[in-house]
C-alpha cells in the first residue's frame, strides 16, 4: 500500500506546497506525473486525501493525519541519507517553532539566528504568538508553553522554571518613589497584560503570600506592548522574569521589591506525540535549554552580587 516512498513525497508536496502544479515544480516533474502519483496513492489507501476545488486544494481529514505521519518518516530518512553520506548526524529541513511573542523575541529570534549559521541544512520559521495553537493542526514542531501544558497528547521537556517580577524604568522609580513593601504599592501606577481586576499574588520572604491590588489605566494583549510601557515609565509591571532578562541587566528596568515574586510556573517545549523525535527538534530544544539555563546563571550571579 504505502511502499513507494515517491508516492509519499509527492503528496507530503501538494499539502505542503497547497498546489500540484508547484509540487510538480518542486519535485522537478510534469503535472501529469504529480496527479497520477495522487491518485495511485489514493487508489492504493482507498482513502480520499485531497480535496479539489477550482481555487485550492487541502487535505481531508484521512489526508491530514497521513501528511503528519509522512513528514516525519521523510524527515527520518532524510537524516538516516545524510548519515550515511557524510558520517556525521546533522539537523537538516525545515522546523516550525511556535512561542508567545516576548519570549520568542528575547530568546529564540537570536537563537534560531545562531543555529541556521551552525548548520547549514536547518531552516527555522518562528511563529510568535500569544494565543495557545494547535501543534497537528499548523504543522508546528516546537510549541513553547509557560505553565502547565493542557495537551494531554503530546510529548513535553521542561526548560526552566519562569517568575513573574515587579519592574519599573529608572525614571519612574525616581519620579513616583520606590516602594519597600507591598503595602506602598497604593498609589502607584500599573500597567497589566492581563485583566485590571485579579490582584497579583506576591510571594516575599519565608514564603509569605499577598494578593496586591493593582488597578490600571494601561493594559495590552500583547507582552511586548507592556514591556515598552514599562521601559517608558507608564509604571510597574508584573513581568515574567525570562522576558525581562536583558532589560535588567542593562539597568534599562529595575526590580520593584526584589524579595517579592510570583510562585514559580514552568517553561515547557512541547511536540507532537510520536516514536521518532526528529534530529532538528532535539537540537533545538536542547540548545535552548542550555541559553535558558544560562540565563539562570547570569541572574543569579547577578542576584549574588546586588
Amino acid at each position: 500500500m504505502l511502499d513507494d516512498l515517491n508516492l509519499l513525497r509527492c503528496f507530503a508536496r501538494i499539502v505542503a506546497l497547497g498546489s500540484m502544479s508547484a509540487a510538480a515544480k518542486d519535485l522537478g516533474v510534469s503535472l501529469a506525473v504529480v496527479s497520477k502519483r495522487l491518485r495511485t496513492l489514493e487508489r492504493n489507501t482507498r482513502t480520499r486525501l485531497i480535496n479539489r476545488t477550482t481555487r485550492r486544494l487541502s487535505p481531508t481529514d484521512d489526508g491530514r493525519k497521513l501528511y503528519e505521519h509522512a513528514e516525519r518518516i521523510l524527515a527520518a530518512l532524510a537524516e538516516a541519507e545524510t548519515h550515511l553520506a557524510s558520517g556525521a548526524d546533522e539537523p537538516r529541513g525545515l522546523l516550525r517553532v511556535s512561542a508567545p511573542i516576548s519570549f520568542g523575541r528575547v530568546h529564540l529570534v537570536p537563537l534560531a539566528a545562531d543555529l541556521v549559521q551552525r548548520y547549514p541544512h536547518l531552516d527555522v520559521e518562528l511563529k510568535l504568538t500569544d494565543r495557545v495553537i494547535d501543534l497537528v493542526e499548523e504543522r508546528i514542531d516546537i510549541a513553547v508553553r509557560i505553565g502547565e501544558p493542557r495537551d494531554s497528547s503530546a510529548l513535553f521537556r521542561k526548560l526552566v522554571d519562569n517568575e513573574r517580577v515587579l519592574v519599573a524604568s529608572p525614571a519612574y522609580l525616581k519620579n513616583f518613589g520606590r516602594p519597600r513593601q507591598p503595602s506602598d504599592l497604593h498609589g502607584h501606577r500599573f500597567i497589566r497584560y492581563d485583566d485590571s481586576l485579579t490582584p497579583w499574588l506576591l510571594v516575599g520572604p519565608n514564603g509569605r503570600k499577598v494578593q496586591a491590588e493593582t488597578p490600571c489605566r494601561l493594559r495590552a494583549d500583547s507582552g511586548d506592548a507592556v514591556t515598552d510601557w514599562a521601559l517608558a515609565g507608564q509604571g510597574i509591571a508584573f513581568k515574567s522574569d525570562v522576558d525581562v532578562v536583558h532589560e535588567l541587566s542593562k539597568g534599562r528596568l529595575e526590580r520593584v521589591l526584589p524579595e517579592w515574586r510570583s510562585p514559580p510556573t514552568p517553561v515547557h517545549a512541547l511536540i507532537a506525540a510520536s516514536q521518532y523525535v526528529p534530529l532538528k527538534v532535539r537540537t533545538f530544544i536542547d540548545a535552548l535549554v542550555a541559553k535558558l539555563r544560562e540565563g539562570v546563571a547570569m541572574q543569579t550571579k547577578r542576584k549574588a552580587a546586588g
